[in-house]
């Protein structure tokens, strides 16, 4: 494990505090129980073999990833059991390397068309991979029509599959709003998927979904399973969106001002620390948890802007500031690594080992 700093780094820089990840891990993990679902979470969000240790460690039962070399890294890292969630299309050197993930761990993937799922069944030659297929439920991306499940599912199966359910994201929970009914629909289609699959006699025994905005909503009696990422950092959109208070965000970005103009002030956290993710409701470019009427109004590639209310002093040349990036994923996936605090003070340092790891 990584030996923590003697000294802070300069910043930008990216720091978890400790005490509330824990906290919103254990809130996770305790939801999903009382419930009666499995929690496989989506490391897709923090990229860090270590917090999926501690996700585990909380009680789920494996993780959720995106693409074959995110699932790799976490392999070689001592994973056994991953789901990548994407309609995954087999090149020859993909099937290859799936091939061999699937000798060594429980693998699963998805699939959202019959043309995927024949030439996937082609392309693994028989290798023990389980598939789910993806259903749209509202978010209108990736996703066959519930309707259109079974179909999909009999050519895996035809294609020597082992197809053991169907899976979505509610991605339309990402609006003001928009959880309950991104619930509500996550329940239906998936409801709809899985009755197409036993028709055509195939059991739906996963039945998976959960966002971090709609998990709260998420129908226990339909889903058998949970993949929520972002819960265990929290973000600026999911204050904005009433998912999350401030003091349940774990991660935050370390910022310096180092320009002022009027009640403007420029820190050197811009695009490349932060992300530049803003959703059309977003009231700016991040969040300031100690000034929570300030607002960030521009970010070029290594500045952004921060406007502070009339009624706020005007920080000092080299004062640090806490910024909450709007979209957490984004913004993990631009650094190299978390500093990680207990107490304020950096206790250890955790190399985001996925970063890049797009194929």
């Amino acid at each position: 494990m990584p030996t923590a700093p003697s000294t802070a780094p300069d910043t930008p820089y990216l720091t978890v505090d400790l005490d509330i990840l824990e906290r919103n891990l254990q809130r996770g993990a305790e939801d999903a129980r009382e419930r009666g679902l499995v929690l496989r979470p989506h490391a897709k969000t923090h990229k860090v073999p270590e917090l999926g240790r501690l996700q585990l460690e909380h009680g789920a039962v494996g993780l959720t990833l995106a693409t074959v070399s995110e699932a790799e890294i976490f392999a070689d890292a001592g994973f056994d059991d991953i789901f990548i969630a994407y309609p995954v299309w087999p090149s020859e050197s993909r099937a290859a390397r799936m091939r061999g993930l699937a000798e060594r761990i429980a693998l699963r993937v998805g699939v959202d068309s019959v043309e995927s799922a024949q030439a996937l069944g082609a392309a693994l030659q028989g290798a023990p991979v389980e598939v789910l297929v993806e259903v749209d439920s509202g978010h209108h991306r990736s996703g066959v029509q519930p309707a259109d499940a079974g179909a999909v599912a009999v050519a895996a199966a035809r294609a020597g599959l082992h197809v053991v359910g169907v899976f979505t994201f509610p991605g339309h929970s990402y609006t003001p709003g928009g959880g309950e009914r991104a619930a509500r629909d996550e329940a239906s289609a998936i409801s709809e998927a899985a009755e197409a699959l036993i028709s055509h006699r195939i059991d739906p025994t996963v039945r998976s979904g959960g966002s971090t905005p709609s998990r709260a909503g998420s129908d226990s009696t339909v889903l058998t399973e949970l993949r929520p990422g972002v819960y265990v950092f929290n973000d600026a959109q999911q204050v904005e969106l009433g998912t999350c208070s401030f003091d349940e965000v774990s991660l935050t970005v370390q910022a310096t001002v180092v320009s002022r103009v009027g009640h403007d002030v420029i820190v050197d956290a811009g695009s490349k620390a932060l992300g530049a993710d803003r959703a059309a409701w977003a009231t700016g470019f991040g969040r300031l948890p100690e000034l929570p009427d300030a607002r960030i109004l521009a970010l070029s590639e290594h500045h952004a802007t921060v406007r502070l209310p009339e009624v706020e002093t005007v920080p000092e040349l080299g004062t640090m500031m806490r910024i909450v990036p709007n979209h957490v994923c984004s913004t993990v996936n631009l650094a190299d690594e978390f500093f990680v605090v207990r107490g304020g003070a950096i206790v250890d340092t955790w190399e985001v080992a996925a970063r890049g790891a797009n194929s």
